[in-house]
């Protein structure tokens, strides 16, 4: 009977631990509930931790302040005529993408963070809705990120030529392509049979694997868009520090030295602001548009650091697993994921921080209910 019990004992472990049991050192972050005699119990959830309690809950947070933020910035494009024209459909656009991650993505990849080795129990079929979703949402979040830089380029260099009917229509051009491309990307794997998201045996969801593929989705997701923004926040670098040095050498003269300079006063220019019946004075110096397009080319820095920062170890990790075969250990994963993830919720607390029409917009939109 002892030897029976024991085979029952060393059986039950056998199924708890499943294929990680045959690795020499445990997984990071598992933990196997068991016995006083050493068998596991199955079906059993172990138990969080207390920083696992603290991860869950910033999590949370993060997925809640994304979907509020993004949403916000929805309304009250929708809510101001003033905002329904170029650039704000393309913040729109963005916002609308960010928002999916966060009601769509984020809480069904933190459902699979909490189950056990991080494995899918939700089917075969809402794996691929999710995946799909996924790719989707995250390559137009990216995409959009790369119009906005390229329409700021075009506004800094071709202010004569971009006029605003070519705006518009470059900016609906843009949009369309953005989401045609995700979606292409997203669906690839569904339509031509590129790789399989669900795997029944090890109780996996995750993007194809196919390394075909896992070129085809990294170039086309992020290194292309990549491509595009670095390219273009050089060429606005170059555009600005050309401007710059040229009023220099117009403004800087050498004087000999036994000339006295009488000093002048300060003259002050007028400016006229638009929609508003006041007139504001500001001394000479840089002009109210060239202050306009510094903030913007400085906006357009940190969208780009950020989203650089925030995507490039996932889809490193993503290119570079498939091609070698070589297996990251799953804590790392998670991070590159949820890092990546995180973009979603920087991209409306930076496009909004430097414009001050959005802040007045939601002081008026929050007045406004009370």
């Amino acid at each position: 009977m002892e030897a029976a019990n024991l085979s029952v004992a060393a059986a039950g472990v056998t199924l708890t631990l499943g294929p990680e049991a045959c690795s020499s050192s445990p997984s990071p972050g598992r933990v196997v509930e068991s016995t006083p005699g050493g068998a596991a119990l199955p079906g059993r959830e172990p138990p969080l931790s207390v920083f696992m309690v603290l991860v869950v809950t910033l999590l949370v947070l993060l997925i809640a302040a994304t979907f509020l933020w993004n949403l916000l910035v929805l309304v009250t494009i929708l809510r101001v005529r003033a905002f329904h024209r170029v650039p704000h459909n393309l913040v729109a656009s963005t916002a609308v993408s960010d928002v999916l991650v966060a009601a769509l993505v984020m809480p069904l990849s933190l459902v699979s963070e909490l189950s056990d080795g991080r494995r899918w129990r939700l089917g075969r079929s809402l794996c691929h809705v999710w995946i799909c979703f996924d790719v989707l949402c995250c390559t137009a979040s990216i995409w959009n990120v790369a119009a906005i830089a390229l329409d700021r380029y075009w506004t800094i260099t071709r202010h004569l030529q971009y006029t605003l009917r070519t705006r518009r229509r470059a900016s609906a051009l843009m949009i369309a392509l953005t989401w045609a491309l995700s979606a292409l990307i997203a669906l690839a794997p569904l339509l031509f049979g590129w790789g399989e998201a669900y795997d029944a045996g090890l109780q996996r969801c995750q993007v194809s694997q196919e390394p075909s593929y896992a070129v085809f989705s990294t170039c086309g997701a992020f290194y292309l868009p990549l491509s595009v923004v670095l390219f273009v926040y050089w060429k606005i670098y170059k555009a600005a520090k050309f401007r710059f040095g040229r009023r220099c050498r117009g403004a800087v003269l050498p004087l000999p030295a036994n000339v006295q300079v009488k000093e002048a006063p300060q003259e002050a220019e007028m400016v006229f602001m638009a929609r508003r019946p006041t007139v504001a004075f500001q001394e000479r110096g840089d002009s109210w548009q060239e202050q306009k397009e510094k903030r913007a080319a400085l906006m357009v820095g940190i969208l780009i650091g950020v989203f650089v920062l925030c995507w490039i170890p996932f889809f490193l990790a993503e290119l570079i697993s498939p091609l070698c075969a070589c297996n990251l250990p799953p804590i790392w994963k998670s991070v590159f994921l949820w890092l990546g993830y995180s973009n979603s919720f920087f991209n409306p607390l930076i496009y909004t921080a430097f414009n001050k029409n959005y802040n007045n917009a939601f002081k008026s939109l929050f007045t406004k209910q009370r």
